[in-house]
């Protein structure tokens, strides 16, 4: 593996702008009142240092060099992105922020829960287990999967704010004795190695700036014989870097998700094994066949709903459901309810949700490619 410079940690800065940026909103439910509860001037910051990576760099003339520099800032990028959509996520999606599968009459948040007992069935998490979960978010799949399993997990994230999210949905749940959280970078964590039994990750290290990088932190931390399991966001085989359409669906993907640099499944294949991992189960599970396609709730197409509930949620994933958070959004940052960028954040969002449904519907993207691996004995 070629070198891949890592960003100097600094927990005590982050805190401070975390409190500047996010205040006491950890504490509000999601979406718009804890966005009404932002800091100004550290939105338009955080705005700042994300969106420079992204303004005026269009697929056609991306080089190189603009890539390199997003994957330099690999973790600060990933950071701010969360610091300005997390609130977002938990309005349109709960606080799972994953895609999944559906079955027939099965509810999006049952389909949801269920994506992630799969993993955690096709890894044999069990009681007792100390587990981590690589990239946790606000714990949504941290909080399911001990409930199902009764492992012990901790989450690592590098956002201050979903941590203390987790750590408040965690306390709500009764949860807080069988789950912590922790900061940290999952290109340089701080445990000692040989720690946790399994080890899992739910579409969240497509933000790494190396797959071979952080799954050789993960195996390090992994007891000798324990398990990895991840849904990985990747380019699939028919993704052609030459296609100027295929290079526009990736970068709205990755500019939408805050990801520095997506990549194709040999090369996360090939990354899991240089990592020293025996690789006992791989394949594309967005080619299985099944009820309803994974995008369907961005698609727009409210007859494959199965409840009244469920279209309430996905409405708003829609691309009416997005126009109108883009207006309500712009009218409450021209009354100074909310911070200016918020609006701008959303459109993102929406982008890469277009560009998500383009890239499944010509099956050049899945974001549920499923490795399941093992460290050796010895």
């Amino acid at each position: 593996m070629a070198p891949i410079a890592l960003e100097s940690e600094d927990h005590a800065r982050d805190a401070a702008f975390n409190k500047i940026l996010h205040g006491k909103s950890a504490e509000e439910k999601a979406g718009f009142r804890a966005m009404m509860k932002k800091g100004s001037a550290a939105q338009k910051a955080a705005i700042d240092e994300y969106f420079k990576h992204w303004d005026n760099k269009e697929a056609g003339t991306e080089t190189i060099e603009i890539r390199e520099a997003r994957k330099a800032e690999y973790a600060t990028l990933t950071r701010h992105y969360y610091n300005l959509a997390t609130d977002l996520y938990e309005y349109g999606w709960g606080t799972s922020f994953h895609f999944c599968r559906f079955a027939y009459g099965e509810g999006f948040y049952q389909a949801i829960a269920r994506h992630e007992h799969y993993l955690a069935h096709m890894m044999g998490l069990r009681d007792g287990m100390k587990v981590l979960d690589v990239g946790c978010g606000v714990g949504g799949p941290a909080r399911e999967i001990a409930k199902f399993t009764g492992a012990n997990i901790v989450g690592l994230n590098n956002n201050d704010y979903q941590i203390e999210r987790a750590e408040r949905y965690a306390v709500k749940e009764g949860l807080a004795n069988q789950l912590g959280f922790t900061k940290g970078d999952f290109m340089q964590m701080s445990f000692p190695p040989n720690v946790f039994d399994a080890v899992y990750a739910i579409e969240a290290t497509v933000h790494a700036p190396s797959l071979e990088g952080v799954y050789s932190e993960i195996f390090r931390v992994l007891k000798p014989g324990g398990v990895f399991g991840v849904y990985e966001w990747l380019m699939t085989d028919q993704y052609d870097n030459d296609n100027p359409h295929h290079r526009e669906i990736r970068l709205g993907i990755e500019q939408g998700d805050g990801i520095s640099n997506m990549v194709k499944i040999d090369e996360a294949l090939e990354a899991i094994r240089k990592a020293g991992f025996v690789l006992e189960h791989h394949e594309d599970l967005a080619d299985r066949v099944d009820a309803r396609p994974w995008y369907y709730p961005l698609d727009g197409d409210l007859r494959m709903a199965s409840s009244l509930g469920d279209i309430i949620t996905i409405v708003r994933l829609t691309r009416l459901g997005r126009f109108a958070v883009h207006n309500l959004v712009g009218a409450l940052e021209t009354t100074g309810l909310i911070p200016k960028g918020t609006k701008k954040t959303a459109d993102s969002l929406g982008v890469a949700a277009d560009c998500l449904v383009a890239g499944g519907k010509e099956k050049l993207f899945t974001p549920m490619y499923l490795m399941v691996a093992r460290k050796p004995e010895a």
